[in-house]
């Protein structure tokens, strides 16, 4: 089993030498839970996108702002539910996230 802080540090790694300034990783899909591990390089935005049903973020490592109707900067160590509205993500300045997501409701007699 690989260690969440070596999947971070390659991930960041990657993110660096990516012309888009990220890389991430799906660790997790069970269901309708999903995690997944997301490098961004300083500077990179993900721009405004829809959010999940639910979900968090566990910053990992560096900074990030969060804008939804008002920014929010988060950084290492921090753990924050998602706006359930659309959002947009920056990195303040090297940043690995973990994104904690349910992506709808499963019928409990599925």
């Amino acid at each position: 089993m690989r260690h969440l802080n070596e999947i971070a540090l390659q991930h960041l790694n990657e993110a660096r030498h990516n012309g888009h300034g990220r890389s991430s990783e799906r660790l997790l899909h069970q269901r309708v839970l999903r995690q997944t591990l997301v490098a961004l390089k300083e500077g990179t935005v993900l721009a405004e996108h829809n959010a999940p049903y639910a979900g968090s973020l566990q910053i990992l490592h560096g900074r990030i702002r969060v804008t939804s109707g008002e920014d929010l900067v988060l950084e290492a160590g921090q753990l924050h539910v998602l706006p359930v509205e659309r959002h947009s993500v920056e990195a303040l300045e090297d940043a690995v996230l973990l994104l904690t997501a349910v992506t709808g409701i499963e019928d409990a007699a599925e």
